[in-house]
């Protein structure tokens, strides 16, 4: 399966401007900020619960490296089209090195910082408002989306999009404004299974915080051998393959 055909099925769009939440006009450090942003959203510790967090990061990867190219950007604005036998998406990249260069100072703090800040700015805002407007409406996908949200912040979602629609800056789609109750009632279940699946592996790990993230936080420091330096490093040191020694990529 091809890396558009990947995001399609991942990522609900084929769009690789719009897996990262950007424009087509977006600027270097726009479409950085954008795979950034995403990362949080998808990587495997923040998403316990998705068999598929693991692939969608790595997949994220390479949505980054073709945009952040910019020979492959152009054959891919121009085409629509990607080169698979690029050595951009060399199957055996070291996707944590290629991260640690873009992030080397991430730590889980700031990601703290950042969903605090995040959360109820203008720029999360017009992030809803672009998920609203790409999934028509569909909270389903609306949520599973949406950076920094839970179930709990459903309601507070809710509102921003109500008061976009109220003020005519997205149209009022139907999926939206008359969801049935049983699609509510269903992705309320859905998000009290994964509430108890994580509940599960706080006991397991031996957390008693309320604020699970802090107390994964503080347990991940303790815990490392050789120090914790940042989220990311940790999640690629996990999650993503490494290149076998001498191993070269394809060539065009």
């Amino acid at each position: 399966m091809g890396l558009l055909e990947q995001c399609e099925e991942l990522f609900k769009t084929s769009n690789l401007y719009e897996v990262l939440g950007v424009c087509k006009a977006a600027s270097d450090s726009e479409i950085r900020r954008g795979y950034y942003k995403v990362s949080l959203q998808v990587h495997p510790d923040r998403a316990p619960g998705d068999e598929l967090a693991t692939t969608k990061f790595q997949v994220l990867g390479k949505v980054y490296a073709v945009l952040a190219d910019k020979d492959q950007r152009a054959v891919y604005d121009e085409q629509g089209i990607v080169d698979e036998e690029s050595d951009t998406l060399d199957q055996d990249r070291n996707w944590e090195e290629h991260w640690r260069r873009l992030f080397p100072k991430i730590t889980l703090q700031d990601i703290l910082d950042f969903e605090k800040q995040y959360k109820g700015s203008d720029e999360e805002v017009e992030d809803l408002k672009r998920l609203y407007l790409q999934h028509e409406g569909d909270m389903d996908l609306i949520m599973e989306s949406a950076l920094c949200c839970t179930s709990e912040d459903e309601p507070r979602v809710k509102d921003i999009l109500q008061k976009a629609i109220d003020a005519e800056e997205v149209p009022a789609y139907k999926a939206f404004t008359h969801e049935s109750a049983k699609k509510k009632s269903n992705r309320k279940r859905k998000a009290e299974k994964e509430r108890k699946e994580a509940e599960e592996m706080q006991k397991e790990m031996g957390l008693n915080s309320e604020d699970s993230l802090v107390a994964m936080i503080q347990q991940r420091q303790k815990s490392k051998e050789n120090g914790f330096n940042s989220l990311i490093s940790d999640l690629e040191a996990k999650y993503c393959k490494k290149p076998a020694a001498g191993k070269k990529g394809k060539k065009k």
